[in-house]
């Protein structure tokens, strides 16, 4: 069942809210320990919040999420749930709040199963880099969920939850979406508040959901967006409805498709979103070719800024005022470096360390202004394309999910491996991924749908289109 689906069935009482997540919790009790979508389960509250959402819907006041079993990625705070942030350092870290969109959850008396794994702090692209073990595909478990939101992604496609928060700093929701057969979407930059999100890059980070459908997405960012007085990037242009252009008639829409997107991406990959364009155009959308020509410094200029952002942002983390504290030593120095020395993995340390040399004296404006130069030129390009085009498609991934170990140990394959999304981020742009087709290996091929700024109603409803007609097939585990 969609969302709306379960939603109705709830409201006229074919299953209890108890019901419903006592089905789930039994499902993640039989099936997470091969996939290990989970950091932190969360029984005892998830029923408590059930009971407290029958009353509601009892009363028959019951809001769109109401009793909907959720689970949420362990970077966005939870009040008295753990939120570890997938690292040894934060590994008994209990927050006292929550995070803003964790607010609008509640007072609409979701139920909460618990905190998905993840990549260490968001930084990787396959959630390997995870302190408790990295998550696994439902298509197959040998292979990577993509990251760094994969818990959250694995976690749908295996129906261990109706939907999901994830966050997304360079294709965190899409790029897993893509991998496990799903739908994510990343909102626009300030759609969605970042307070209580544990930061790793402040200006690309943006939580977005993870969901069977793309009404499904748009159905859950109805509930979590909106300005916030605790965080000043959010805006007031949000405007709510997501799911409201769903339905309507897509003849005359222009869809943009860049070269340089198609000329990265593996025959299978490149193939499989030819043939969603092609569907499109029989629908009677207008295919107009296009050019993203500054793509090929993309990545570099991502893992600059983001880096920087890190190093600044995980400064914070010392084993002093919380986290992960190293053996006391007689030498302060000593003991914050030995706490940050164990309580970081090697990918964040890396992060740190490129980061930490991108703003130092000396390579501040051949590193990280280039890289900011770079931010300005693709945001100029993606206007340029959308004077002429509503929408733009491209691949999410240029492969489909590798298996676990072939490329984690090497930085470039796997930062490479992003070029089909972190411009999104760069531009503060919104977008969806959706399945379009299966490899040979019988992996799910991710398409996205990219949007002008705070039009997420056009992405969400040019993505539902296709996926009412394509035949997505199910994870068999």
């Amino acid at each position: 069942m969609n969302l709306q689906e379960l939603r109705t069935a709830l409201d006229i009482k074919k299953i209890s809210a108890a019901e419903l997540t006592q089905q789930y919790l039994d499902k993640i009790s039989a099936l997470d320990k091969s996939i290990n979508s989970y950091i932190t389960v969360c029984p005892e509250s998830a029923m408590q919040d059930a009971e407290r959402a029958q009353k509601i819907i009892d009363a028959g006041s019951a809001g769109a999420l109401c009793g909907i079993p959720l689970s949420i990625k362990d970077n966005i705070c939870t009040s008295g749930v753990k939120t570890t942030c997938a690292s040894r350092m934060l590994e008994d870290f209990v927050p006292f709040y929550d995070a803003f969109v964790i607010e609008r959850l509640k007072a609409d008396n979701y139920v909460m199963l618990g905190k998905t794994n993840m990549d260490e702090f968001a930084m990787g692209g396959s959630s390997q880099t995870s302190f408790f073990g990295g998550p696994k595909n439902p298509y197959d478990i040998t292979r990577v969920t993509g990251g760094s939101s994969g818990g959250a992604a694995a976690a749908v496609a295996a129906g261990l939850c109706a939907a999901a928060l994830g966050s997304d700093t360079g294709g965190s929701v899409r790029q897993p979406a893509a991998f496990c057969g799903v739908t994510g979407l990343k909102p626009t930059y300030g759609t969605v508040s970042r307070w209580g999100l544990i930061a790793f890059a402040s200006s690309l980070d943006q939580i977005g959901v993870v969901a069977n459908s793309a009404f499904d997405t748009g159905y859950v960012l109805n509930t979590i967006y909106g300005a916030d007085k605790n965080d000043a990037t959010t805006s007031s242009k949000s405007t709510g409805n997501y799911t409201g252009k769903c339905g309507m008639d897509l003849k005359g829409l222009r869809i943009g498709i860049p070269k340089e997107f198609l000329d990265g991406s593996s025959e299978e990959v490149r193939n499989a979103a030819l043939k969603a364009a092609d569907y499109y155009k029989s629908i009677g959308c207008e295919i107009v070719e296009c050019s993203l020509p500054s793509l090929e410094y993309a990545v570099s200029a991502y893992y600059l800024i983001s880096s920087a952002e890190a190093a600044s942002n995980l400064s914070r983390f010392d084993g002093i005022k919380y986290g992960h504290r190293a053996e006391m030593t007689s030498d302060y120095s000593e003991l914050i470096s030995n706490s940050r020395a164990e309580g970081f993995g090697d990918e964040v340390k890396r992060r740190i360390m490129l980061g930490n040399y991108a703003l130092c004296s000396g390579y501040y404006d051949a590193y990280y202004n280039n890289a900011r130069r770079i931010r300005t030129q693709l945001r100029k390009e993606y206007a340029e394309i959308f004077e002429k085009c509503d929408v733009i498609l491209t691949p999410t991934a240029p492969t489909t999910a590798y298996k676990i170990g072939e490329q984690e140990s090497d930085p470039v394959k796997m930062y490479t491996a992003d070029i089909c999304t972190v411009t999104v981020n760069i531009a503060g742009l919104p977008a969806i991924s959706t399945t379009c087709g299966y490899g040979a290996n019988g992996m799910p091929i991710g398409m996205s749908i990219i949007g002008k700024a705070f039009d997420e109603k056009t992405i969400i409803a040019v993505c539902d289109r296709f996926e009412k007609d394509f035949n997505r097939k199910e994870a068999v585990l």
